[in-house]
């Protein structure tokens, strides 16, 4: 793993290097599938940091959330690791795979779901009238 994220999204990196809990909050947020908010999860991760120094321990279970939806290899010793000595790096790692996965975790959980839906087009099935006649 390369210290430094790659550059695909420079936007996200600067957002992440300036206030990563921003990242991480929006990060959060996909993988809860909306039950945690963008503001409350970064608000978290930030008090954490600075009142703890080791917002680690928090921010490291989304990484292994993100892996068991996705069945990514690796175990939550290594999450720890990632984010204990490069957490910055880990959200922008976190944040690529949420975007390869079709997901733009910059927008929300519910702004994703109706992208979702209308990339699927739901087709409505006709209705029909009454029951069965002979």
């Amino acid at each position: 793993m390369a210290f430094l994220p790659e550059v695909d999204d420079p936007s996200n990196c600067l957002i992440t290097f300036f206030c990563p809990c921003v990242t991480f909050g929006q990060n959060a947020k996909i993988i809860d599938r909306g039950s945690t908010s963008c503001a409350c999860a970064g608000a978290l991760c930030f008090l954490i940091f600075n009142f703890f120094y080791c917002s680690f321990w928090y921010t490291c279970t989304y990484r292994t959330k993100l892996r068991g939806l996705y069945s990514i290899p690796g175990d939550q010793c290594r999450d720890s690791c990632v984010h204990l000595w490069c957490e910055p790096s880990a959200f922008c790692q976190e944040y690529r795979e949420l975007k390869n996965r079709r997901f733009d975790p910059s927008i929300g959980w519910v702004a994703n779901e109706e992208q979702r839906t209308w990339r699927v087009g739901i087709v409505v099935p006709p209705s029909v009238p009454g029951g069965m006649i002979r």
